[in-house]
């Protein structure tokens, strides 16, 4: 999907609304994250947190459980933002975790602009690489 052909400005407010509904008791660092999927849909999700940090879901997380509750399908397009609606990376775990679930051609919003998966996460292990035989 090409760059001009996703309505940012959606995703954008869509990671916003994520956002505001954040569980961020410890961190007070809450997350919103949404993503526009091949067939149209416009997905998100919000950190959830948890007294034992190591259980804490990062918003791509929510989102991902969000889309398979939702149909499936693939992320076309990602938007995230934090507390103050500022853009903001994905981790290197949530990228993973975007990765698994991409559309080809999947774009990011990024601080430095909108780029690809693969520039994002280059060189990715994903599950194409369980497929291969030796």
């Amino acid at each position: 999907m090409p760059a001009n052909d996703v309505d940012w400005q959606a995703l954008e407010e869509a990671a916003k609304h994520a956002m505001r509904n954040a569980y961020a008791p410890y961190s007070k660092f809450p997350v919103g994250a949404a993503a526009l999927t091949e067939d149209g849909r416009i997905v998100s999700g919000c950190n959830v947190e948890n007294a034992s940090y190591g259980l804490t879901l990062c918003a791509e997380c929510a989102l991902v459980g969000q889309l398979h509750m939702t149909g499936g399908g693939r992320i076309a397009a990602f938007y995230c933002v934090d507390g103050q609606g500022n853009i903001l990376m994905p981790c290197g775990r949530c990228r993973q975790l975007l990765y698994e679930f991409r559309a080809p051609g999947m774009q990011l919003m990024t601080t430095q602009g909108i780029k690809s998966m693969d520039q994002v996460l280059p060189d990715a292990f994903g599950p194409e690489h369980l497929e291969e035989t030796t």
